[in-house]
């Protein structure tokens, strides 16, 4: 995949930084190791943080910021980091999707930072361009229907938007049947060195529990 990082993100987030994970995978409908890492993550950030400060991780706070910067209101449409860490933190179960999903989701709580994650088989074109939503630019969110990203980041393949921070495109998205898998995450803070460790973490939990096959996982 090639991915452009447009002028009108870069003048919001000059020190925006990115990585991408693309894997051949092979998906499941549960894995209990996984489901005890999450857990393990879960207690962890109980005891830590609270819905209040978690606003206050670097990684978060940034991607506020940058809604803000791009003309959205980010306590009334949530990067899905933060809203995943504050269900947590409410005693809230944690939604149980597939293998795939899960894995993103346990990567994202674990670094706070806004993640794609998407069926490349059904991206139109080889080159996705991370913009700012448009007024009236349709978009059908995952499980909420059509969502108005208008001042949302989005990433954008051959035929529209495929992802933002709040939700990725039903039309790109995992599913059970998933084999190509690209993940994207989202530096607005500028911190290059965790951005990558973010990347690897999902590099590492997709080769323990999605390429059981013995499918490759590439960061760049």
């Amino acid at each position: 995949m090639h991915i452009i990082v447009s002028e009108e993100i870069a003048n919001v987030c000059p020190n925006f930084v990115g990585a991408c994970v693309e894997a051949q995978v092979k998906n499941t409908r549960y894995n209990p190791g996984l489901w005890d890492e999450i857990h393990r993550l879960e207690e962890q950030f109980r005891q830590e943080l609270t819905t209040e400060t978690l606003k206050d991780l670097p990684s978060i706070a940034a991607t506020r910021r940058v809604y803000r910067a791009c003309g959205k209101d980010p306590s009334r449409y949530r990067p899905a980091s933060e809203a995943l860490i504050r269900r947590m933190l409410q005693g809230k179960e944690l939604y149980q999707i597939d293998t795939l999903v899960d894995l993103i989701n346990l990567a994202s709580i674990a670094y706070g930072y806004s993640i794609g994650g998407f069926d490349a088989s059904k991206f139109v074109g080889d080159t996705l361009t991370l913009g700012i939503g448009r007024e009236g630019e349709p978009y059908e969110g995952i499980g909420r229907g059509m969502l108005n990203i208008a001042g949302l980041p989005v990433y954008r393949d051959a035929q529209g938007g495929v992802g933002t921070p709040t939700s990725d495109n039903e039309r790109t998205k995992i599913t059970i049947d998933t084999r190509h898998l690209v993940v994207l995450v989202n530096g607005y803070d500028g911190n290059r060195e965790r951005v990558l460790e973010n990347a690897r973490f999902i590099q590492e939990l997709c080769s323990k529990y999605a390429c059981s096959d013995g499918g490759s996982v590439t960061v760049y």
